[in-house]
């Protein structure tokens, strides 16, 4: 009688992972059910309920843990940042870069985001939107640091974290129609987005 392969550890907790990024970017939070997610991921519903307890803990994990955790890793260079000693440009670069990889990889983050208008109150408390705007007050916070370092006045400091943070995801979401199957090196992306977000398109470099 063939006995059952044993996965290694942490193989389903992965597999759970990989099949929800993948069917929340594809049908966002809302539209993505437990029974497809453990379908695809070749295991019963069952095990993912022992894994993560519910959808909204594993889209937590799987989407908005990663934007949460980039933000706070963030927010650690920023506190160690020496004004005098930092490349402006080396570190907006920074920011963007890493941020847009978060959003590319986490279309699920995206898409839910960008319906969230649609969701109600307890829709919105499971999908962490609440983790998400607390991570989104923490940028405001650094921007409005960095406005006060250069000098610059605003009523409203927050909106140019926020106005940086909608440009990425505004790339990130609609790269396959603006590129369709050829979409430029990522480099060339991330750097055109660091350099709106310093200068603006206006008054930029070169």
């Amino acid at each position: 009688m063939p006995h059952s392969t044993r996965r290694p550890r942490g193989a389903v907790r992965a597999l759970l992972l990989e099949a929800a990024r993948a069917l929340f970017g594809r049908q966002d939070y809302r539209s993505t059910t437990t029974r497809e997610i453990a379908d695809a991921a070749g295991v019963t519903e069952a095990l993912l309920f022992r894994h993560f307890g519910s959808k909204a803990a594993l889209f937590r994990e799987a989407l908005v843990l990663p934007f949460t955790s980039f933000v706070d890793e963030f927010s650690r260079t920023w506190q160690a940042v020496v004004p005098e000693n930092t490349d402006e440009e080396e570190l907006a670069h920074h920011f963007v870069g890493q941020l847009y990889a978060v959003f590319i990889e986490h279309r699920g983050l995206v898409a839910t985001l960008l319906s969230s208008e649609t969701l109600n109150e307890e829709e919105m408390a499971e999908a962490g939107i609440a983790d998400i705007r607390q991570a989104l007050a923490v940028l405001a916070g650094i921007s409005a640091e960095g406005m006060d370092l250069r000098g610059m006045q605003s009523t409203h400091p927050d909106l140019a974290a926020h106005s940086t943070v909608a440009m990425i995801v505004g790339m990130a979401a609609l790269q396959n129609t603006y590129f369709g199957t050829e979409p430029p090196p990522r480099e060339a992306i991330i750097d055109e987005l660091t350099q709106a977000v310093l200068h603006g398109f206006l008054h930029r470099h070169g």
